[in-house]
């Protein structure tokens, strides 16, 4: 099942996503208006987001198949955190090397018992389907990394989303140290459109992935990939986000990027960012300087 935020002025509406259809599971419990809302009623009742989903699907009114378009659908949770792992991925560690002034670190990082996984954003910095991603203006090589996002509910694995990890490529390369300023800022994280439930997914280290880049409607970028190139596993990347840490209830960890535009490529204000992932759909989002 795939879970949607959708917005009715300015209250919050849940609907989720089975069988072809999309339901409006707010108008079946008024009190389930957020996926997180979902969450801690499955904490309560002891049953699976789906299981209690499911049981709505009677009561719950059939959306318009234009729902989506006419109510586009928000960031998918209200994430306490966001989180990311770095160099989980071939051409991540490739692409790190280019960029940086000691690019033998990031060989020790790929092949490393321990990952790295750093803070990326939060719930301010987060933005969701169709709003604007942020390049900084002091930075002069940005891009966007497409990535599998993992949805945490008290650090337990519940569900899947589409991350967009923005980075300035310029500011991370004249110092490792300026890490957090190439990737911590304004608009510099996007996820959505929808979270895909843990329990619907079978495998997500097997899944198609692909990002296509376009500027004035002229298609700059587009090239796909998988997630069974991650080198590391989602549960190893989880249990080091939340081993000896205060992890909030409801946190996404990204799990790296699998896709690099060549060297030289940098995003510009008003260009098209557009990352698919098989199974839970795309994420759109044009570029705004912050």
């Amino acid at each position: 099942m795939r879970y949607y935020q959708l917005r009715e002025g300015k209250s919050p509406r849940l609907a989720v996503e089975t069988a072809g259809s999309l339901y409006d599971l707010t108008a079946a419990t008024p009190q389930l208006r957020t996926f997180e809302d979902l969450l801690r009623a499955s904490t309560i009742t002891d049953h699976t987001v789906d299981r209690i989903a499911d049981r709505l699907l009677e009561d719950a009114s059939v959306l318009p198949n234009d729902a989506l378009e006419e109510d586009a659908p928000e960031a998918p949770v209200s994430s306490g955190e966001v989180w990311a792992a770095g160099v989980t991925y071939r051409i991540s560690e490739e692409a790190r090397k280019a960029e940086s002034s000691m690019p033998d670190m990031y060989l020790d990082v790929y092949e490393s018992d321990r990952p790295e996984v750093f803070f990326k954003a939060t719930p301010n910095r987060t933005v969701g389907p169709n709003e604007g991603v942020g390049i900084r203006a002091d930075s002069e090589w940005d891009v966007p990394e497409p990535e599998l996002g993992v949805v945490l509910f008290e650090g337990d694995i519940v569900g899947y989303t589409i991350g967009n990890d923005m980075s300035s490529r310029s500011i991370e390369g004249e110092n490792p140290l300026y890490l957090p300023q190439a990737k911590v800022y304004d608009r510099c994280c996007s996820i959505g459109p929808c979270v895909r439930s843990a329990d619907s997914l079978e495998d997500p280290h097997d899944l198609e992935m692909w990002m296509t880049i376009s500027r004035d409607d002229e298609v700059l970028y587009d090239e796909s990939t998988n997630t069974g190139k991650m080198v590391r596993s989602v549960e190893e990347l989880v249990d080091c986000y939340v081993e000896h840490n205060a992890v909030p209830d409801v946190s996404v960890l990204l799990t790296g990027t699998s896709l690099v535009p060549e060297e030289g490529f940098t995003l510009h204000e008003g260009d098209a960012v557009e990352i698919g992932l098989e199974g839970i759909g795309t994420l759109s989002n044009t570029v705004v300087e912050v």
